[in-house]
């Protein structure tokens, strides 16, 4: 499928090309006839003159000024319309490129919700039917009942994603900013997170009364997709590095995984709504593409500057720093 799109794409820039190469042929062309009209005018005037006119050299002048003023005329006006037509041209090839790659994007968001959606429940109905069909002993039971609480959790998250990125790409969400111990909030994520993972690795270094002003939502949307995120691509037996720390008018949020890392070529493009790394069909790591957009578009409303550099040995750093 993802041959065939880039086949497409392919074959719709060499036809816009062609086109565009067209275009500018028949201007090319037009410049080139309007040249040899004027050419040819100016010739006939001065066969017409006669050399015993007492006015033949002004005749011959006037002639001459003639067909220069008209040929720089056409030079003028095959110049500008050769700069709209590359300005126009340019334009819209960014827009149709643009609009073509934002369609793959959607697409391959769909894939991912399709199965984001289906994964979860197909698994909570299972346990669900299991415990009703079935008589069994107590650690069993509250194996699958936290599993069906966990699948619950991604449900929620990721409606949670849908809704405020739709949100707040139209605009329709109201931000209630209020000053709010952030210290206290990141320890209630990364509680929860141990919650729904006991069996990974956590490593956290968290100041504590670290005031900051924010939307509560939004900030806990911010720290629990940025663990998540590094929950999904770190190895099981590889920790999640958390941090909270304030220095001078600065505090600093730092997420570190260490899993495969994202390539330098890469990091310009993560916090695009929708954009994931690789091929959807053969993609094994969950995720609709929303989780870091948003973060990106949180940290940008709270005037906070998030980036990501490689971790060492291996992995990414995701960095957030908030200016008080």
């Amino acid at each position: 499928m993802d041959s065939i799109r880039k086949k497409k794409l392919a074959m719709v820039t060499v036809v816009y090309w062609l086109l565009l190469g067209y275009i500018l042929a028949a201007l090319v062309w037009w410049f080139i006839a309007l040249s040899r009209q004027n050419h040819q005018a100016a010739l006939y005037k001065l066969v017409e003159l006669k050399a015993d006119d007492p006015e033949y050299l002004q005749k011959i002048d006037l002639a001459t000024n003639e067909e220069k003023r008209k040929q720089t005329q056409y030079i003028l006006e095959g110049l500008t319309f050769l700069g709209v037509i590359v300005i126009g041209a340019v334009f819209v090839y960014r827009v149709a490129r643009r609009q073509i790659k934002m369609a793959q994007q959607q697409q391959n968001f769909m894939m991912a919700i399709t199965h984001e959606l289906k994964t979860p429940i197909a698994v909570a109905k299972l346990n669900l039917e299991t415990l009703q069909k079935h008589k069994l002993d107590e650690a069993r039971q509250q194996k699958l009942i936290q599993s069906t609480l966990h699948e619950a959790n991604r449900l929620n998250t990721l409606t949670n994603n849908i809704l405020i990125s739709s949100q707040l790409e139209a605009g329709g969400y109201t931000e209630v900013k209020e000053e709010l111990d952030f210290s206290l909030l990141v320890s209630g994520s990364l509680h929860d997170f141990q919650r729904r993972f006991p069996e990974r690795i956590f490593e956290s270094r968290i100041e504590e009364d670290i005031d900051i002003n924010g939307d509560a939502v939004l900030l806990q949307i911010l720290v629990n997709n940025l663990l998540d995120n590094a929950i999904k691509y770190s190895p099981p037996s590889m920790p999640v590095r958390l941090e909270l720390s304030k220095q001078g008018a600065t505090i600093r949020l730092v997420v570190a995984d260490q899993g495969p890392g994202i390539p330098d070529a890469e990091k310009k493009n993560i916090y695009q709504r929708f954009y994931r790394i690789g091929n959807e069909q053969v993609r094994k790591t969950t995720g609709t593409g929303l989780g870091l957009y948003l973060c990106k578009k949180i940290a940008n409303d709270h005037a906070a500057d998030i980036s990501v550099t490689n971790n060492h040995p291996s992995g990414s750093t995701f960095t957030v720093l908030f200016k008080i």
